[in-house]
């Protein structure tokens, strides 16, 4: 097959994870911010996308949740082809730090700053959409769906969060890893598709998404039913549990099978 057509080798992918996570972690700081900023609202929209799509679903649990999955991968797809950062992607940045490309506070400053821009991001978002009146859809269902959603979430224990993170963040990760193997739109695109749709079907949980679907769930409880503690516990959890899944799971991994050896290697 034609090698400028054909997907890039996992060994070629983890030398060009490595590359970029050294130039990431030399972004400099008002680039990283807008870009974070960009990632949070993108990911925000997938979030709104599957709410909206999985209220008044009827066809069944599984199916709805597998479209919903789909409707979320806007997010991923906006923020790698048209360019963002997002935190739960460069965890992969522990790949150039493990090869000693990049210092422990390189990856600190870009996981710090990327995290509170897309916390920024995602609470815009949730200001512009409950602004919106995009909650009174469905004759106010897209909103009852939103509060069952953050209420859903806020009501997980800790380790609950921190191994639905975990597992999230490896299949996030794995997602970024394929498309970096693409060559096209399109190949990036599906590439996408079949991790970020399972992730949000099966029921794992995204830190970054989380920061639209609690405060736009609380922003939405006319009835209390959503508590503070269950949304810090959430937040909490599920963070160091993203955290853990890319670095672990897919970055160390990976640097363990293609990159431990040296770049002579």
């Amino acid at each position: 097959m034609n090698a400028q057509i054909d997907a890039r080798p996992p060994r070629e992918i983890a030398r060009k994870v490595e590359r970029l996570g050294v130039a990431k972690a030399q972004t400099d700081t008002v680039s990283l911010a807008v870009l974070a900023v960009l990632a949070g609202a993108f990911i925000s929209l997938g979030a709104l996308f599957f709410t909206v799509v999985v209220t008044g679903s009827t066809l069944g649990f599984g199916a709805t949740r597998l479209v919903g999955g789909v409707a979320f991968c806007l997010g991923l797809i906006l923020v790698v082809v048209a360019g963002a950062e997002l935190f739960t992607g460069n965890n992969l940045l522990a790949m150039a730090w493990a090869s000693g490309l990049i210092r422990t506070r390189d990856i600190l400053r870009n996981w710090i700053f990327v995290y509170v821009g897309n916390v920024i991001g995602c609470l815009g978002t949730v200001v512009l959409v409950v602004w919106s009146g995009v909650a009174g859809l469905a004759g106010g269902g897209v909103g009852d769906t939103a509060v069952q959603i953050a209420q859903a979430k806020a009501g997980l224990s800790f380790s609950q969060g921190f191994a639905r993170g975990l597992l999230c963040n490896a299949l996030v990760c794995l997602a970024v890893w394929l498309a970096m193997g693409g060559r096209s739109v399109a190949d990036k695109i599906l590439a996408i598709l079949f991790p970020i749709t399972a992730f949000v079907a099966i029921g794992f949980e995204h830190s970054i998404a989380n920061w639209f679907f609690l405060p736009f769930g609380l922003a939405l409880d006319q009835h209390e039913a959503i508590q503070a503690s269950g949304i810090v516990r959430n937040l909490v959890s599920v963070t160091a549990g993203n955290i853990a899944g890319g670095t672990l799971l897919v970055a160390g991994v990976y640097w363990v099978a293609y990159l431990r050896k040296g770049r002579a290697s």
